[in-house]
């Protein structure tokens, strides 16, 4: 693929512009910078069919993985592939500046309402976006910034403690190689903590490292490991790596030397960290695993001294922390006179009284009026309607408020997106499934509803004509059928208490 196209400028202000998702903008940043070189632009069908059948794209270069773009079909049905000046798509950040401009000369359907476009891109205006513009350095400069010989490359993808650093530290002064640390810093939340925190938790390790290059690279999670540690070679070697810190064996056919550190320890008689077999176990501490430094932050107990540098520590604990300082959304389903709305005003009244955060309530109804005004009860509109409460609750989270939803919220899918995005926003998400029997919903049928849609006189009823898809990932359950309102706000509080999201309070007598 070729990118020495050139358009004039009222072409491409007349173009359609299209916003990727993260995932696919993360692919196009490396596209711009030369970090996938050879590719120049998002992959064709014939790439791709290349590459299934031989690892190779359609001119004969070795490559790993598929890199695609996907659009509304709607839009790319309105480009002209024949016509140079017709098949121009800007592609824009996530608020809507121009980034890049793509010459699309292959588009092809992926599924209904959705195509594949192919075709090379080109940088337009600066094309940064983000955190740390000074970290987002291309190929090129970096390979410029580096000393003649070995380079020990690192991805750091999770913050590091001593027995990383430990590690890092042996391989580099084994090889004699300048270190380089690739910070996979693209726009999703990684390994629990958003992009930016990871990359100060980095920085905050810097002075327990060699002398050190530290890059930010906009890499997206794939669906396996496998095609992740392919790409990240790959990645790597354009930044001028030769040496990589990898426990993926697979990587050693992408062109570079891997090392696969051994386990270490922490020796107890002198304070060092050194490999596992050579302490005596008496001596020695194992690293601590990700779920216990989780624990710790959750529970708000300081990271231990022998484990993690202070410094580190501190940004951990900036970026992670207490569940009870943390936003939270919390998000109750179920269908249409279960209780759900009546439970989240008791709990938000019962959270109200604590005055620990601030408490915001998405009343369904309320949020139809005036959030979702206009939207009817397709699958489409009811989907659009519990994201866009979705949002405006992570939103609330993402500033430590607790966003409380009650929409019947029927489909699993818009549910889980929920949850997604309160989890990018580093906030927590319980979901709260008020299981009440249908029976019993119909019998208080409060709102004349189920009546009305059992005489034919409405549709789309959720229990009657349109499905209920059940939690199968709820936090909790409660069942109203015979239990009271006071009984159901408890459960909930009982449970958020013992997760540690609220903390215990005195009874008053």
């Amino acid at each position: 693929m070729s990118n020495g196209w050139v358009l004039p400028e009222d072409v491409l202000r007349d173009a359609p512009a299209y916003a990727p998702r993260p995932a696919e903008l993360a692919d196009l940043e490396l596209l711009l910078t030369g970090a996938y070189a050879p590719l120049t632009g998002f992959m064709t069908r014939a790439d791709l069919a290349s590459l299934g059948r031989r690892g190779r794209l359609a001119d004969g270069t070795p490559w790993p993985v598929p890199v695609t773009l996907q659009v509304p079909a709607a839009l790319a049905d309105g480009l002209v592939l024949d016509d140079p000046l017709r098949r121009a798509l800007v592609l824009t950040d996530g608020e809507g500046a121009p980034v890049a401009a793509m010459d699309v000369t292959d588009v092809w359907q992926v599924r209904e309402g959705t195509a594949g476009v192919g075709g090379a891109v080109r940088r337009l205006g600066d094309g940064g976006h983000g955190p740390f513009q000074r970290l987002r350095r291309s190929p090129d400069e970096v390979r410029g910034l580096l000393p003649p010989g070995r380079v020990l490359g690192v991805f750091a993808d999770r913050p590091l403690h001593r027995p990383q650093l430990a590690q890092i530290a042996h391989a580099a002064r084994t090889l004699g190689a300048h270190l380089l640390v690739l910070i996979p810093a693209g726009e999703e939340a990684i390994g629990g903590l958003p992009a930016e925190a990871l990359v100060r938790s980095v920085f905050a390790a810097r002075d327990r490292m060699p002398p050190a290059t530290l890059v930010a690279v906009p890499l997206a999670k794939r669906r396996d490991e496998i095609s992740d540690a392919l790409l990240r070679a790959r990645v790597a070697a354009a930044y001028g790596v030769t040496h990589l810190l990898s426990t993926e064996g697979m990587l050693s056919g992408a062109g570079l030397r891997v090392l696969v550190p051994r386990e270490l320890a922490y020796d107890n008689r002198d304070g060092q960290w050194r490999w596992r077999e050579d302490i005596p176990p008496r001596n020695r501490r194992l690293a601590l695993s990700q779920e216990e430094i989780d624990d710790l932050l959750d529970r708000g107990f300081p990271l231990p001294e022998w484990h993690t540098p202070p410094a580190v520590a501190k940004e951990l604990a900036r970026a992670r922390p207490p569940r009870r300082h943390r936003g939270l959304v919390i998000f109750l389903t179920g269908l249409s006179g279960s209780g759900k709305s009546t439970i989240a005003r008791g709990l938000a009244d019962v959270l109200r009284e604590g005055g620990d955060r601030t408490i915001t309530l998405l009343d369904g109804d309320v949020v139809r009026r005036e959030l979702s005004a206009g939207l009817g009860f397709s699958k489409a509109d009811r989907d659009l309607n519990v994201r866009r409460i979705g949002w405006v609750a992570a939103e609330i989270a993402r500033h430590r408020g607790v966003g409380i939803c009650c929409p019947i919220a029927p489909y699993a899918a818009a549910r889980a997106t929920a949850r997604e995005m309160a989890q990018a926003a580093g906030a927590g998400f319980l979901l709260v499934h008020v299981a009440t029997p249908l029976e019993v919903c119909e019998q208080r049928d409060r709102k004349g509803l189920y009546a009305r849609a059992r005489a034919g006189l409405i549709t789309g009823m959720t229990g009657i004509d349109d499905p209920y898809e059940e939690p199968t990932d709820a936090d909790l359950v409660v069942d109203t059928t015979d239990m009271t309102v006071e009984e159901a706000v408890q459960r909930v509080m009982e449970h958020l208490t013992e997760t540690g999201w609220v903390e215990p309070r005195l009874q008053p007598a």
